[in-house]
């Protein structure tokens, strides 16, 4: 009894016994390849590297075939996660598609194209570029390219570009499709040079003020604002609105120079600084073209960057106005380093400061980038984007401009005149046209029946003045609507009627005019903008 008692009592000892040398002698047949073996030996030297040996091991040992540049990608982006949500790593299959749109040009064949039913529909041809030389023109259907036919074929715009784009001076072949015409026209198309611009529309919506849209802060922005604004001043422009929504960003530098066009010689506009950066400062110059008269920004949710950092240096230097809701809050400093192998790392380098000394980064948390880029949305769900009083700043971030208007650093911009999201229930049949992308459908099927008879105006000012949206169209467009999956709500239309009918018009416009012809009319109902031409009329907050 007494041995039996004692068995029991050492037993879990006897497992455990079986297990220890159960593990040392599972750990004896494991293989101990060369490459095991050099890692053991070179974790003694100084210049281990860990990424590489595993990877090599892989390569080595591994039971199945694997890519080895998938496997670095993996590791860069890996070791990326653990720092902030823009240091990012491009391969060289992207490095181009990621710095194309920054650098005012591309080579390709120099066509605006959309996606419709499996079908690449050419919206324009870029004046005096390849494609409208050889005879392509707005309303084609590119069926084949080099052969091979893509049409009918599930594809993305990337998939597009990439067959379309290429070095300058090589040759491409289309074959497209144009009413009225039974067979396919072949064009044989020489690459070049095709511009990008970053001034989507500069024009005059009333006698002395001026209206700029800007998408992006790129290699020929500078050039560009000069040139638009020199226009615009000729034409008697004593006011702008700059329109900085939906501008994620680009060039610091490119920043630095559009703010100086507003700001008066020796002013402070932006000065970065980070660990192993010491601080540079950029002060605005004596050249600016517009230093005097009244200034209103526009800005929303997708206002990043560097239009944070114009928009931060028109607000603490007291400027103008800043309209809209609170921007995006990048803001990091990105250096870019080209690798060997074609493909970039982008590194954040430094933070930036508004010349208040605020940093407007938004908070963020190591290695949890879906939360980060789900901060938009979490804006929309706590009511920021309808009620000004829902935004919420920590009070030990706060500023003051030196006319004491109070500003704060920690997450975006915050406009001086809040511009609200409609969350009127007599929107839904609006927003739902929206989310389903039957408004902009419509505008382009419409355009696309009926170019014969659109292209007789003239010009953008004629459309403007002779079409309407008739009886005809609104009940076409219901229809269309309907098949599209949204129910016919009478009361729903009538509601948005005029900003709907308006918004069409403008989408046809721009299928015939680019954005040269959108803006003008769109503008008309969009209340930031009118909200703008209201304070240079009648100022309510501080403007120089």
């Amino acid at each position: 009894m007494f041995n039996n008692r004692r068995s029991a009592i050492y037993l879990p000892f006897a497992f455990a016994l079986v297990l220890i040398a159960g593990f040392f002698l599972g750990a004896s047949i494991v293989k101990v390849s060369r490459v095991d073996k050099g890692i053991l030996k070179g974790i003694q030297t100084r210049n281990y590297d860990p990424v590489a040996y595993v990877i090599d091991y892989i390569r080595q040992e591994y039971v199945d075939s694997v890519q080895i540049s998938s496997l670095r990608k993996s590791a860069i982006e890996g070791i990326l996660a653990g720092l902030d949500p823009h240091s990012q790593y491009i391969s060289a299959e992207e490095f181009n598609d990621f710095n194309d749109p920054l650098l005012g040009n591309f080579d390709g064949i120099g066509v605006q194209f959309r996606l419709e039913s499996d079908t690449v529909y050419i919206i324009n041809t870029v004046a005096g570029g390849p494609s409208e030389k050889v005879g392509v023109l707005a309303g084609d259907r590119i069926i084949t390219v080099d052969s091979e036919t893509i049409a009918g074929v599930k594809a993305s715009n990337g998939d597009v570009m990439k067959k379309l784009k290429g070095e300058r001076g090589t040759k491409v072949n289309i074959g497209v499709l144009r009413r009225g015409v039974d067979k396919l026209i072949d064009f044989e198309i020489i690459r070049g040079v095709i511009p990008t611009y970053s001034i989507d529309a500069a024009f005059m919506p009333k006698p002395g003020v001026g209206y700029i849209k800007l998408s992006k802060f790129s290699a020929t922005t500078t050039d560009e604002l000069t040139t638009a604004l020199l226009s615009l001043k000729n034409k008697g422009m004593e006011s702008l609105i700059l329109d900085l929504r939906g501008n994620a960003g680009g060039y610091l530098q490119t920043a630095v120079a559009v703010s100086d066009e507003f700001l008066a010689d020796g002013k402070l506009i932006v000065y970065t600084q980070g660990l192993n950066r010491p601080k540079q400062v950029a002060n605005a110059t004596s050249r600016g073209l517009f230093e005097k008269g009244a200034l209103v920004l526009l800005i929303d949710e997708g206002s990043a960057s560097s239009s944070e950092i114009v928009a931060g240096a028109i607000q603490d230097n007291d400027r103008g106005v800043i309209i809209g809701r609170r921007s995006f809050g990048k803001g990091l400093v990105q250096e870019q380093l080209s690798l060997p192998d074609g493909s970039a790392l982008r590194l954040t380098v430094a933070r930036y400061y508004t010349p208040t000394g605020r940093s407007i980064q938004k908070p963020y948390t190591i290695g949890h980038a879906d939360e980060y880029n789900a901060e938009l949305y979490e804006r929309m769900v706590h009511g920021e984007m309808s009620t000004v009083d829902s935004v919420r700043f920590n009070d030990t971030l706060r500023f003051t401009t030196p006319a004491g208007r109070i500003v704060y650093g920690g997450g975006g911009i915050m406009p001086d005149v809040f511009i609200s999201v409609d969350r009127d229930p007599n929107y839904r049949y609006y927003n739902e046209l929206l989310n389903k992308g039957v408004v902009y459908q419509f505008a382009f099927q419409y355009t696309d029946n009926k170019r014969a008879e659109l292209i007789k105006f003239s010009d953008v000012s004629e459309y403007d003045e002779k079409f309407r949206i008739t009886p005809a169209i609104w009940y076409d467009f219901e229809k269309f609507a309907e098949s599209k999956g949204v129910p016919r709500d009478s009361k729903g239309l009538n509601f948005v009627r005029e900003e709907l009918g308006n918004l069409l018009k403008a989408l046809i416009a721009r299928n015939l005019y680019d954005e040269k012809g959108f803006y003008p009319i769109y503008l008309r109902t969009d209340k930031a903008f009118l909200k703008a031409l209201e304070e240079i009329e009648n100022p309510v907050v501080l403007i120089n």
